[in-house]
């Protein structure tokens, strides 16, 4: 039996023809976009501006993401991209998913590992998990 994941935060997204390669899927590049798109409006959603963190002094940025690919997205299709979060040390992690709307298949999943910058320099984080602390997954 499969353990539910603590998903917070899902937005639905619509694939955009462009974002098709010759096949007519989804070229693997634009799963990224998707997942940081996600990851953007859900920062939106709790408060947390890209604007409002930079004037605090945070600067968020991205070490390291991971995805695998499942099953193929095709222009037209609405998709759901759902998220949770963990904090490991100073690293923030965003479990990221992919589901197709018409039949819930999951399309693509992701790892994505983000730290803390502060005047050029990585910060243990503290100020980010402040702002979040309500939605990383214990």
């Amino acid at each position: 039996m499969a353990t539910e994941k603590p998903y917070f935060y899902e937005i639905e997204i619509k694939v955009r023809d462009y974002e098709c390669d010759a096949q007519g899927i989804v070229n693997n590049a634009n799963y990224q976009h998707y997942f940081e798109h996600a990851r953007h409006e859900f920062l939106e959603h709790a408060g947390c501006s890209f604007g409002k963190m930079r004037e605090k002094g945070i600067e968020p940025v991205v070490a390291r993401i991971e995805i695998n690919y499942k099953n193929s997205l095709r222009g037209g299709e609405l998709f759901v991209c759902k998220l949770y979060m963990q904090r490991e040390g100073i690293r923030f992690v965003f479990y990221q998913d992919i589901f197709r709307v018409s039949d819930g298949a999951l399309c693509a999943e992701a790892k994505v590992t983000t730290v803390c910058t502060k005047d050029g320099k990585i910060d243990k984080g503290d100020d980010f998990a402040t702002l979040l602390e309500e939605f990383i997954s214990k």
